[in-house]
């Protein structure tokens, strides 16, 4: 049976992660809280600030950046546009 999840970015009951997308607290409300769509979405979103900003995942100032950004997306406004991005249309 599909858990469904009060979706606080979609604002919508729908199905929710099947476990959390990591460790700790963060990840925890997150699968509480985000459903797959959302979820999905923050995935291009992530690709985008990563690229935009050009980012090393693997750097910890690079990580910090990225969980800004995520609860932004997630649980705030949206998050604006990174400030060198180019709608490629």
């Amino acid at each position: 049976m599909t858990r469904l999840v009060d979706c606080k970015k979609l604002n919508q009951a729908l199905p929710g992660l099947e476990f959390a997308p990591m460790h700790g607290e963060l990840g925890e409300r997150i699968y509480n809280e985000i459903s797959q769509d959302a979820w999905k979405q923050w995935l291009g979103r992530s690709t985008m600030v990563i690229n935009e900003y050009r980012l090393n995942p693997s750097e910890p100032q690079a990580q910090a950046v990225l969980l800004k950004e995520m609860d932004e997306f997630l649980f705030g406004s949206g998050g604006g546009e990174p400030p060198e991005f180019v709608d490629p249309e």
